[in-house]
């Protein structure tokens, strides 16, 4: 078996996913407090994919640590298949929603100038969020090649 980084039980595993579920909620967390959010379709799909990822990345982490602790090896076929799935399909969706967002952002910011001074606050937010899903979908993007390389090699 491969020794990657990223590898599922292993520390450097671990840290990948504890931040990808950091800076998918915090991409919830800043999208929530911007003020009229929710007038955007593509702002409401960025909190429910990045809810999901918060889940799934989480859910690995937990999984992770489990097996750090307990010293077992998560890199049997079944269980790599799974990862492989479930972050191909999360790291799509939270890149969709990412881009489709910033698509916003930008359509606000710079053809629509709702980003006036006195309405600038929502606008910083909406593009700290876009700026936090991206970053959380790169970690996302890391491990998934990693997974699918440790697919390979199962």
């Amino acid at each position: 078996m491969k020794k990657l980084f990223g590898s599922p039980g292993k520390v450097s595993g671990l840290a990948l996913r504890i931040g990808q579920c950091c800076f998918a909620a915090a991409a919830i967390g800043v999208m929530l407090s911007a003020h009229g959010f929710f007038n955007a379709t593509a702002f409401c799909y960025l909190i429910a994919s990045m809810g999901l990822q918060v889940v799934w990345s989480f859910g690995l982490a937990c999984l992770d640590l489990h097996a750090l602790r307990s010293k077992r090896s998560l890199q049997n076929p079944i269980l790599v298949s799974l990862f492989v799935v479930g972050d191909w399909v999360t790291s799509t969706l939270s890149l969709a929603a990412a881009c489709s967002s910033a698509g916003v952002t930008v359509l606000y910011s710079r053809d629509l100038n709702y980003c006036r001074p006195p309405a600038d606050l929502p606008c910083s937010r909406f593009q700290i969020a876009v700026a936090f899903a991206f970053i959380s979908w790169f970690l996302l993007a890391v491990s998934s090649i990693v997974m699918f390389r440790l697919l390979g090699a199962v």
